[in-house]
């Protein structure tokens, strides 16, 4: 697979000089699964990950068994919630995860019947939960190997930059998804190479 992916890319000179650089990495890592990985992103938006972490070791620990099963989340007030460091905002986001996940019975689901926008759409009905947040989950809860987060600033920065793109607006994006798409099935996997350069790797 490994293999394949890398011919894939190296089709795109430019994706093909970071693959030569950069070194490979699977998608799905450190995944709790959809629900804890949720929830996991809601406490750490726009925030640094040492601060996410200690407010999330923090939130974890109101549980007596470290698991914010849905009805027990559920049944913690806001300002119980408020005390590891969320704001009130972002309290209310990890209920309304918590509600949909009790609600439709998705702590044991299959994604995999699901498409990748069949998946946006379903959980962005969630309050709190972006497109952005799901294309996240979709990539490493999921493992999908073709997305791609035009809405992630870094991304964007990336191909920007690369590709030389100097559209904007709406036509910064049609740029973008066409210059992505020699990368599919595998867009995912370039994203991973976008964002490991940007960094400086």
């Amino acid at each position: 697979m490994q293999t394949t992916i890398i011919r894939h890319l190296s089709q795109d000179p430019t994706m093909k000089n970071l693959v030569e650089k950069i070194p490979f990495r699977e998608l799905s890592v450190n995944s709790k699964g959809v629900y804890l990985d949720l929830l996991g992103s809601i406490i750490s938006q726009q925030l640094s990950t040492k601060v996410a972490n200690v407010i999330a070791g923090r939130f974890i620990a109101l549980f007596p068994d470290g698991q914010p099963h849905p009805e027990l989340l559920l049944a913690k007030d806001i300002e119980t919630l408020r005390t590891v460091g969320l704001s009130r905002q972002k309290a209310a986001y990890l209920q309304n995860v918590a509600d949909f996940f009790q609600q439709e019975n998705l702590l044991e689901k299959d994604w995999s019947d699901m498409g990748n926008d069949e998946i946006i759409q379903y959980l962005t009905q969630i309050k709190g939960v972006g497109k952005w947040t799901v294309e996240m989950i979709l990539m490493f809860s999921l493992s999908r190997p073709d997305v791609l987060p035009l809405d992630d600033l870094g991304i964007r920065m990336a191909i920007a930059g690369l590709y030389d793109v100097t559209e904007t607006g709406k036509a910064m994006h049609q740029k973008m998804n066409e210059i992505a798409t020699i990368w599919q099935p595998y867009r995912s996997y370039a994203c991973l190479y976008l964002w490991r350069h940007k960094d400086g790797a």
